[in-house]
């Protein structure tokens, strides 16, 4: 009896383990706070997004707190000159959408995403405690000292924001198993409400904040936004426990270099017709696991020469080294990471749309008659509008569009990433169409009212920009969430710190490609004796020419996306 037991005891150990005890691990490679398989009913999904989201919205608080009105700061308390004050502030902000390529590289390298944030976070507090002592001290206030401790809490402001950006959205992300259709939807919904609540998060600092720094003090106005940070850091650090974590692979610059030059260097072999042939192993350095090895794909051809193998008498370490020999996983990431490369250009023209919303727009209401009654609208807070559009636009989209869309197109999330993306490209294209409408009929009552050649305002409501600020707010929606989506879908796999670093590169493209756009049309319609399009006095001007060019660039942009972005064999879905 006791040697049946024994047999049997035996075959119960060799039989393989039922499928319902694997499918309780997350199943694309995650692990836990102690480096073990990640247990999906402890951690990750929801209950893991909600101190990373408390932490998203405090941090863009503290960083709407610093730049929506960091001109007034400049000009009022430090005295800075407009020439000056507008230089500073583009140095500034050329360095805060520098720094989360370095910050997402150092997440994807070295620390992770999730110590990269509590190492970030600290210089964030430190640099607001900096800005707060700056504006309580008064002895301060007429030394040399105090321009220098202000600039010294905005860079490292700055720097903070390089290390926590592209990091917030992405940890997020990882909390939903990639590999599981209904964590998949989540990790959609995790996106669209991040947006959500930064979003409101901007909202307040444009109001509440801005209404405190010019009304009570700016030491006041920092100090809110730093205790929330003090709440919601501690509870960020709280949830280690239920956090799911990627494993770290080999640098990601490294390994894209590494396919460069072994490609390069084998340039004039040539490839393989079977494709079976090329080098892959069984553990691929460029991956956390198996799971993650990529097929290969015939797109950018060339850089598959960095997997051949080249026949030689003995394995030298030469041979194998990978700067002359790659796998096919490590050359498939170079060419995901290349295939956004359309997507992203396309959006440098979508932000540079949405430049406008904070220069000509604005430009555009100074000229326009801004009272309701006996208040008076400024018309820098006609923005507004937009980001109270996307709010709106947000939980229409949850709760209405979603489910309806899902009835037609099939797909759990409604919309595929493409058609999101179009989408937001199309609606990009009306906020301009309607903006040139507007000053086509605003130029017109300045003729028939004999204001042309007068600055000054003409009877025409400002809350007419009101449905152009509505639209854009929708085009964001779209368009800036689904970018986001997308980069984090499409990027390898140890690349989805540096691909979130994208987004925020593009914002900085568009806001430099509108200024060259700027400079263009003031050089090509202002020769001779013209006023051009975009004079001091716009009522002399045709900024609707403009705006018209705009929305030509945009139809242009939006062909292009759809050639080239949504026609390539990329896993968006």
């Amino acid at each position: 009896m006791e040697a049946a037991d024994g047999e049997n005891a035996l075959l119960l150990h060799l039989q393989p383990t039922p499928p319902v005890v694997a499918s309780e691990y997350a199943s694309d490679g995650s692990v836990d706070v102690n480096k073990q398989p990640a247990l999906k009913k402890s951690t990750g999904n929801w209950r893991a997004c909600y101190p990373i989201l408390g932490v998203g919205f405090s941090e863009c608080m503290l960083f709407s707190a610093i730049a929506t009105n960091l001109v007034t700061l400049l000009t009022t308390v430090l005295h800075e000159s407009k020439v000056d004050a507008a230089r500073n502030i583009s140095s500034w902000a050329g360095v805060c959408y520098l720094t989360p390529l370095l910050g997402a590289f150092v997440a994807d390298s070295y620390l992770g995403r999730y110590w990269t944030m509590v190492v970030f976070l600290p210089v964030y507090i430190v640099a607001m405690l900096v800005l707060i002592s700056s504006a309580s001290l008064p002895m301060l206030f007429q030394s040399d000292v105090h321009p220098a401790l202000v600039y010294l809490g905005l860079y490292l402001a700055a720097i903070a924001s390089g290390g926590v950006k592209p990091c917030i959205s992405a940890f997020g992300a990882d909390q939903f198993d990639v590999n599981d259709p209904v964590e998949l939807v989540k990790k959609g919904s995790f996106f669209n409400w991040y947006f959500f609540l930064t979003t409101t998060s901007s909202l307040l600092s444009g109001t509440v904040i801005v209404w405190l720094q010019d009304n009570v003090g700016w030491a006041v106005s920092y100090v809110i936004p730093t205790v929330l940070m003090f709440i919601c850091f501690p509870a960020f650090l709280a949830g280690s426990r239920v956090y799911r974590f990627k494993k770290m692979g080999v640098s990601p610059l490294t390994s894209i270099l590494q396919v460069v030059f072994a490609a390069v260097r084998k340039w004039h072999i040539k490839l393989p017709d079977d494709s079976s042939l090329l080098y892959e192993q069984a553990n691929s350095p460029s991956t956390t696991e198996a799971s993650h090895k990529n097929k290969h794909t015939n797109q950018f051809r060339f850089f598959d020469k960095a997997a051949i193998v080249v026949p030689s008498g003995n394995e030298s370490t030469a041979q194998t080294s990978p700067w002359r020999l790659c796998t096919v996983t490590q050359v498939e990431e170079l060419k995901m990471l290349l295939s956004t490369l359309p997507t992203w250009a396309s959006f440098v023209v979508f932000y540079a749309v949405t430049a406008q919303m904070q220069s000509t727009m604005i430009e555009q209401g100074m000229l326009m008659d801004n009272h309701v009654g006996s208040f008076a609208i400024p018309p820098a807070s006609m923005p507004i509008i937009g980001v109270l559009s996307f709010l709106i636009c947000v939980a229409v989209y949850e709760t209405i569009l979603v489910p309806s869309a899902r009835r037609f197109t099939g797909n759990e999330k409604g919309f595929s990433q493409w058609q999101r993306l179009g989408i937001g490209q199309a609606l990009s294209i009306l906020t301009m169409a309607l903006a040139a409408l507007l000053e086509t009929r605003r130029l017109a009552i300045a003729e028939a009212n004999g204001l042309r050649h007068q600055e000054v305002p003409v009877p025409m409501s400002i809350l007419w920009q009101g449905p152009v600020f509505f639209v854009h707010g929708a085009a964001e929606m779209f368009g800036s969430i689904g970018m986001t989506e997308f980069f984090y879908d499409q990027a390898p796999v140890t690349m989805k710190s540096l691909c979130a670093a994208f987004g925020q590169l593009a914002i900085a493209s568009g806001s430099y490609f509108n200024s060259a756009v700027l400079s263009v049309v003031a050089f090509a319609t202002t020769r001779g004796s013209q006023t051009g399009w975009i004079p001091d006095n716009l009522n002399e001007g045709h900024l609707d020419y403009f705006f018209w060019m705009m929305a030509a660039l945009s139809l242009l942009n939006l062909a292009l996306f759809v050639r080239y972005s949504m026609r390539h064999g990329g896993k968006a879905t």
